[in-house]
Protein backbone atom coordinates (compact mmCIF):
# COMPACT_ATOMS: atom_id res chain seq x y z
CA UNK A 1 0.00 0.00 0.00
CA UNK A 2 1.11 3.19 -0.50
CA UNK A 3 0.93 6.05 2.14
CA UNK A 4 -2.98 7.39 0.69
CA UNK A 5 -3.93 3.85 0.85
CA UNK A 6 -2.51 3.15 4.01
CA UNK A 7 -3.89 6.78 5.48
CA UNK A 8 -7.89 5.63 4.19
CA UNK A 9 -7.26 2.25 5.51
CA UNK A 10 -6.10 3.85 8.86
CA UNK A 11 -8.80 6.45 8.80
CA UNK A 12 -11.73 3.50 7.63
CA UNK A 13 -10.16 1.48 11.10
CA UNK A 14 -10.99 4.48 13.33
CA UNK A 15 -14.22 5.35 11.68
CA UNK A 16 -15.42 1.69 12.64
CA UNK A 17 -13.90 1.20 15.80
CA UNK A 18 -15.50 4.61 16.97
CA UNK A 19 -19.09 3.51 15.46
CA UNK A 20 -19.27 0.10 17.50
CA UNK A 21 -18.05 1.94 20.72
CA UNK A 22 -20.77 4.04 19.84
CA UNK A 23 -23.38 1.63 19.61
CA UNK A 24 -22.51 0.70 23.25
CA UNK A 25 -21.49 3.84 25.04
CA UNK A 26 -22.08 7.73 24.84
CA UNK A 27 -19.38 9.59 22.84
CA UNK A 28 -18.35 11.22 26.51
CA UNK A 29 -17.89 7.51 27.47
CA UNK A 30 -15.31 6.46 24.71
CA UNK A 31 -11.95 7.20 25.07
CA UNK A 32 -9.55 7.81 22.10
CA UNK A 33 -7.56 5.22 23.67
CA UNK A 34 -10.36 2.90 23.30
CA UNK A 35 -10.41 4.06 19.61
CA UNK A 36 -7.01 3.26 18.79
CA UNK A 37 -6.88 0.18 20.56
CA UNK A 38 -9.96 -1.07 18.85
CA UNK A 39 -9.07 0.34 15.16
CA UNK A 40 -5.42 -0.81 16.13
CA UNK A 41 -3.82 1.92 15.25
CA UNK A 42 -1.99 4.67 17.41
CA UNK A 43 -2.36 7.77 18.84
CA UNK A 44 -0.39 9.30 16.39
CA UNK A 45 -2.36 7.69 13.77
CA UNK A 46 -5.34 9.64 15.42
CA UNK A 47 -4.46 13.04 16.23
CA UNK A 48 -2.49 12.97 12.33
CA UNK A 49 -6.68 12.47 10.81
CA UNK A 50 -8.91 14.14 13.43
CA UNK A 51 -9.01 16.86 16.12
CA UNK A 52 -11.38 14.56 18.55
CA UNK A 53 -13.95 12.10 18.97
CA UNK A 54 -16.53 14.27 17.54
CA UNK A 55 -14.33 15.51 14.05
CA UNK A 56 -14.52 11.24 13.10
CA UNK A 57 -18.35 11.32 13.02
CA UNK A 58 -18.31 15.24 11.47
CA UNK A 59 -15.75 13.45 8.72
CA UNK A 60 -17.94 10.46 8.00
CA UNK A 61 -21.28 12.37 7.80
CA UNK A 62 -19.46 14.78 5.33
CA UNK A 63 -18.13 11.68 3.58
CA UNK A 64 -21.35 10.00 3.44
CA UNK A 65 -23.38 13.25 2.23
CA UNK A 66 -20.68 14.27 0.12
CA UNK A 67 -21.41 10.54 -1.70
CA UNK A 68 -24.61 11.22 -1.97
CA UNK A 69 -24.85 14.29 -3.58
CA UNK A 70 -22.04 13.11 -6.24
CA UNK A 71 -24.47 10.31 -7.29
CA UNK A 72 -27.25 12.49 -7.34
CA UNK A 73 -25.47 15.00 -9.32
CA UNK A 74 -25.03 12.15 -12.33
CA UNK A 75 -28.89 11.99 -12.79
CA UNK A 76 -29.98 15.11 -11.67
CA UNK A 77 -32.73 16.46 -13.03
CA UNK A 78 -33.90 19.61 -11.58
CA UNK A 79 -36.70 18.29 -10.01
CA UNK A 80 -37.23 18.28 -6.21
CA UNK A 81 -39.04 15.14 -6.03
CA UNK A 82 -36.36 13.55 -7.23
CA UNK A 83 -33.73 15.31 -5.11
CA UNK A 84 -35.55 14.55 -1.80
CA UNK A 85 -36.13 11.16 -2.84
CA UNK A 86 -32.68 10.16 -3.32
CA UNK A 87 -31.91 12.22 -0.26
CA UNK A 88 -34.27 10.23 1.89
CA UNK A 89 -33.00 6.88 -0.13
CA UNK A 90 -29.55 7.79 0.82
CA UNK A 91 -30.76 8.35 4.76
CA UNK A 92 -33.00 5.05 4.50
CA UNK A 93 -29.86 3.28 3.19
CA UNK A 94 -27.71 4.62 5.92
CA UNK A 95 -30.39 4.56 8.71
CA UNK A 96 -28.19 2.58 11.21
CA UNK A 97 -25.82 5.26 11.53
CA UNK A 98 -28.25 8.39 11.21
CA UNK A 99 -30.20 5.79 14.07
CA UNK A 100 -27.57 6.12 15.92
CA UNK A 101 -26.22 9.46 15.78
CA UNK A 102 -29.97 10.39 17.24
CA UNK A 103 -30.10 7.60 19.97
CA UNK A 104 -26.56 9.37 20.96
CA UNK A 105 -27.61 13.01 20.61
CA UNK A 106 -24.90 13.37 18.44
CA UNK A 107 -27.73 14.51 15.46
CA UNK A 108 -26.86 18.14 15.78
CA UNK A 109 -23.38 16.85 13.74
CA UNK A 110 -25.59 15.84 11.13
CA UNK A 111 -27.31 19.40 11.45
CA UNK A 112 -23.72 21.26 11.07
CA UNK A 113 -22.57 19.85 8.30
CA UNK A 114 -25.81 19.94 6.41
CA UNK A 115 -26.75 23.73 6.47
CA UNK A 116 -22.48 23.81 5.76
CA UNK A 117 -23.02 21.91 2.53
CA UNK A 118 -26.28 23.23 1.99
CA UNK A 119 -27.55 26.48 3.98
CA UNK A 120 -26.86 30.02 3.17
CA UNK A 121 -23.13 31.17 2.25
CA UNK A 122 -22.04 35.23 3.04
CA UNK A 123 -21.42 36.06 -1.02
CA UNK A 124 -25.50 35.39 -1.06
CA UNK A 125 -27.45 38.36 -1.65
CA UNK A 126 -30.26 39.04 1.46
CA UNK A 127 -33.65 37.53 -0.45
CA UNK A 128 -31.10 33.84 -1.67
CA UNK A 129 -30.12 34.09 1.85
CA UNK A 130 -33.37 33.94 3.71
CA UNK A 131 -34.65 31.75 0.89
CA UNK A 132 -31.88 28.89 0.96
CA UNK A 133 -31.81 28.85 4.85
CA UNK A 134 -35.78 28.26 4.47
CA UNK A 135 -35.40 25.31 2.42
CA UNK A 136 -32.09 24.05 4.38
CA UNK A 137 -33.72 24.19 8.09
CA UNK A 138 -37.09 23.14 6.79
CA UNK A 139 -35.79 19.89 4.88
CA UNK A 140 -33.38 19.57 8.23
CA UNK A 141 -36.48 19.54 10.31
CA UNK A 142 -38.18 16.88 8.07
CA UNK A 143 -35.78 14.36 8.50
CA UNK A 144 -34.64 15.17 11.98
CA UNK A 145 -38.30 14.45 12.66
CA UNK A 146 -38.46 11.35 10.71
CA UNK A 147 -35.46 9.79 11.96
CA UNK A 148 -36.32 10.74 15.71
CA UNK A 149 -39.73 9.13 14.85
CA UNK A 150 -37.90 5.39 13.57
CA UNK A 151 -37.54 6.40 9.94
CA UNK A 152 -41.13 4.44 9.47
CA UNK A 153 -42.51 5.80 6.24
CA UNK A 154 -40.42 5.06 2.96
CA UNK A 155 -37.89 7.13 1.22
CA UNK A 156 -40.96 7.51 -1.38
CA UNK A 157 -43.44 8.22 0.98
CA UNK A 158 -41.40 11.33 2.43
CA UNK A 159 -40.67 12.29 -0.88
CA UNK A 160 -44.26 12.45 -1.51
CA UNK A 161 -45.02 13.97 1.10
CA UNK A 162 -43.11 17.04 0.88
CA UNK A 163 -43.73 17.62 -2.62
CA UNK A 164 -46.99 17.26 -2.13
CA UNK A 165 -47.11 19.86 0.98
CA UNK A 166 -45.11 23.00 -0.91
CA UNK A 167 -41.71 21.71 -1.82
CA UNK A 168 -42.64 21.32 -5.73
Amino acid sequence: MNNEEKNTFVKEQITEATLKLLMKYELSQISISQITTKAQVSRNSFYRNYVDKEDILLKHIKNLISKWDSDYQLVNNDSNVELYGSLFKHLKENSDFYLLLKKRNLFYLFLNTYIELYGSKTEYDNMTAYVTSFIAYGTYGWIEEWIGRGMQESAETMSSLLSSHGMK
